[in-house]
């Protein structure tokens, strides 16, 4: 399944995830800084959503108060929400 998450407060402008039973099977995030962005990409393959989340959350970027990772996170945990409506 795809879903596409828009977010907040960092470089990037959309996150495009792969996702079959929880597990983020691929992403591409568009925008934002290419090491870092395709790096998180890479290394959250293959692994569940649960996983990704504590990895993930809370990362911070400077004093933005998120980062890429942080909002790949948000991006999850907002998926889990819409999932169970």
């Amino acid at each position: 399944m795809e879903y596409r998450y828009r977010p907040e407060g960092v470089c990037s402008v959309e996150m495009i995830f792969n996702i079959e039973n929880d597990i983020v099977k691929k992403l591409k995030i568009v925008g934002g800084c290419p090491g870092n962005t395709v790096g998180v990409s890479k290394l959250i393959e293959n692994k569940s959503i649960e996983e990704i989340i504590s990895l993930l959350k809370s990362i911070q970027c400077g004093n933005k108060g998120t980062s890429c990772p942080d909002q790949v996170a948000r991006a999850l945990e907002k998926y889990k929400l819409q999932k169970l409506k």
